[in-house]
């Protein structure tokens, strides 16, 4: 008896639910299942424990694996405890600005978090995802002395003791507690068969997802329908007047701010608890890689809406630079959404009336998949395969200088693979040329002002002694449409003879016509009218346009509008995504950075396909890395670093504004994301995206 008492010891174990503490006589070989069982039968209160775990709070570890024991898990007679549930409420809020109760599960890491989430709101593509902590806003003043906007945090801590409050934009809604939201801007997703506790087993990513009322969809694409209110909520967000959104938004002036931001994303392979993240706690569910695969209307709604909702916020947040012109059109793209959601809310009990149609397009869309997969596309280049296209034609070319503007010069341009030679005539072509231009690894941005006539290429030209910067003017927009298509191919290491040259001019043209304000208005009968009065520009336009420009814009949109006012829905969010894709600072995520071997502090982008040094002070673009060259990247646990290795110079990167994992998981991840391939059938691969991602291999 001695012997055993000398084996055994003590161990507290705090159960949450009860708010109780109980000792219990263990051993170290006794396996985790067994200490649960021991302690649920000390309890003797009749309720189901099955969603409940050991939880360490000192190791900050979740006891998961039962059959291990306490001696393999380090676990001491010194050790405290906690049975708690695996499933805990969260406040969730999305990219369109909803705020959504839902439980989730707090045991398994961030990134299956995500999958379990984005399978609830019908979500494909979930790797796309992650979740986000709200930094605090700095508290500064402005000019007149007022006190700062209240922050997401203090909202949401607020929200939890308000009477009537729900965590929404508009205070006043109720949310049921059956889930079904009543006119409001947030709702709750309780998963069925639950009764006061946590859900049923965790979903896994092969298993479909559960709503309210019991449903068992077959696919993420129906799941939604179930419950109509729900999946016109998610699909068709509700308008929130920007003031009222201002509350939830920051606006981030400087790269430093952005780059602070940005150090709140979550960990994808440790769980929310390892992380901090408290039940009833605040996240924001946004997408973190700007790298869209395969975004199809007929199975995407609700995410090709939640990616149209985090563009327009940015835009209008001013995280993203446009022009005037760019900002209007974005306008008047945002009141064609409005206007056809509005149209398809009212509409949508006529097409829930026809689910043998939706059937038949359902099977001959599969059809044409099937076709185009086995064949190919039916658009072909029936131009010369045996040579590289090229261009020729004469443009003017010019270097930019910081105090003075030297005049352009008319140059006979041929562009030849990834080079540009510049020549007095196209009688010196077999001459040596008077000046070239390495296209690979540019910086290629836009300058243009269609009312102005203004079509500028401007090349940031990476070299050994920093950034050159050139400049190409075209006579119209034509032809700036068929150089900057090259020359963004080119900047990619690819010619002209690639088969996405053509579709890339094609949708210049297109972004510049949708820029273009129409002479003769079109006039097409809606169900819902729309007048200057009706629309307020400060719900359209980023601020620091309101300021420029406070006469006529309702008209300006409302012309604009004429360009787009027939396209559908899913067309102008499509056309909303794609025109936020072309703007020069799209995709990038800002770290404040130190290099090895300098004292002063740097900016690092990171994009889908590339990684870039800023001057914090300019902005400028100091050099451009490709991930075409990119062997290795590690982390250096010990230095907080993060190892590049690219074909030209070895990175050593030591991140300030963000945990040198966040930034190592940004390269991982778009890596990842470059290797799915074209089987849109394909199965997400956890394991790989781990590999990547972790930071324990290079």
């Amino acid at each position: 008896m001695d012997s055993t008492q000398e084996r055994t010891w003590l161990v507290s174990i705090h159960i949450t639910d009860l708010s109780v503490d109980k000792t219990l006589r263990v051993s170290g070989d006794l396996h985790i299942g067994g200490v649960m069982f021991k302690l649920v039968e000390s309890l003797a209160v009749p309720a189901d424990w099955s969603d409940h775990a050991l939880w360490w709070p000192e190791k900050s570890m979740w006891l998961t694996k039962s059959r291990l024991t306490l001696n393999q898990y380090g676990v001491h007679a010194d050790a405290k405890l906690q049975f708690t549930p695996m499933h805990k409420t969260m406040k969730i809020q999305l990219p369109d600005l909803q705020l959504i109760d839902i439980k989730i599960d707090f045991s398994v890491n961030v990134f299956n978090a995500v999958i379990q989430l984005s399978k609830e709101m019908g979500v494909r593509h979930p790797e796309e995802l992650s979740l986000l902590k709200p930094i605090p806003a700095t508290k500064d003043k402005d000019k007149k002395g007022s006190t700062p906007t209240t922050t997401l945090n203090t909202i949401n801590r607020n929200s939890r003791t308000s009477s009537s409050s729900n965590g929404s934009l508009n205070k006043g809604n109720i949310t049921p507690a059956s889930g079904t939201p009543v006119h409001g801007r947030s709702f709750q997703i309780q998963p069925a068969g639950t009764v006061g506790r946590a859900p049923l087993t965790p979903i896994t990513p092969g298993t479909p997802g559960s709503w309210v009322n019991g449903m068992s969809p077959l696919s993420i694409t129906r799941s939604l329908s179930f419950d109509e209110n729900l999946y016109n909520q998610l699909i068709h967000s509700p308008r929130t007047p920007s003031k009222e959104a201002f509350l939830y938004l920051r606006k981030l002036k400087t790269l430093q701010e952005k780059a602070a931001v940005n150090g709140g994303w979550l960990d994808s392979n440790k769980s929310l608890m390892e992380q901090g993240v408290l039940e009833s706690d605040l996240l924001h569910l946004k997408f973190k890689y700007y790298f869209f695969y395969d975004l199809n209307p007929k199975y995407d709604p609700v995410r090709i809406n939640q990616i149209y909702e985090q563009a327009k916020w940015s835009l209008i947040a001013e995280e993203l630079d446009c022009t005037d012109e760019e900002m209007i059109m974005f306008a008047a793209l945002q009141l064609q959404v409005e206007q056809q959601a509005q149209s398809a809310v009212l509409d949508s009990t006529d097409s829930a009336a026809k689910p043998a149609d939706n059937d038949h397009d359902d099977i001959d869309a599969a059809l044409n998949d099937l076709q185009v997969s086995l064949e190919g596309s039916s658009h072909h280049n029936t131009g010369d395969i045996t040579q590289v296209p090229e261009l020729q034609e004469y443009i003017k070319h010019f270097r930019p200088k910081k105090y003075t503007m030297k005049s352009a010069k008319r140059y006979y341009a041929l562009l030849r693979d990834t080079l540009i030679y510049f020549y007095k005539s196209p009688d010196e072509t077999n001459q040596n040329s008077i000046h070239h231009i390495n296209l690979r690894d540019c910086e290629i941005q836009p300058d243009v002002n269609l009312s102005g006539r203004k079509f500028i290429i401007k090349l940031f030209i990476p070299g050994a002694e920093g950034i050159a910067e050139e400049w190409l003017r075209c006579e119209d927009e034509d032809q700036y449409a068929r150089w900057m298509a090259a020359c963004r191919l080119g900047s990619k290491g690819h010619t002209m003879a690639d088969s996405s040259y053509n579709a890339e001019v094609k949708n210049i043209e297109q972004f510049l016509s949708l820029q273009k304000p129409s002479s003769t208005p079109t006039h097409i009968s809606t169900p819902i009218a729309v007048s200057e009065d009706s629309i307020e520009p400060s719900n359209y336009m980023a601020p620091r346009f309101l300021k420029k420009n406070k006469t006529k814009l309702a008209q300006k949109i409302l012309e604009a509008h004429s360009n787009v006012c027939a396209m559908s829905l899913s067309e102008a969010k499509l056309n909303y995504i794609k025109a936020w894709q072309a703007l020069p600072e799209y995709g990038l995520t800002y770290f404040l950075v130190k290099f090895r071997n300098s004292k002063k502090e740097e900016i690092v982008g990171i994009g889908y396909n590339r990684l870039i040094r800023l001057n914090p002070k300019t902005s400028e673009v100091t050099k451009t890395y490709r991930f075409s060259t990119m062997s290795s990247w590690s982390v250096h646990w010990e230095n907080r670093e993060v190892i590049v290795d690219f074909e030209e110079e070895k990175l050593a990167i030591k991140p300030l504004s963000a945990d040198c994992k966040v930034f190592h998981e940004f390269l991982g991840g778009y890596i990842y994301l470059s290797m799915r391939s074209q089987d849109k059938n394909q199965a997400l691969n956890e394991d790989m995206f781990y590999k990547l991602t972790s930071g324990t291999c290079g």
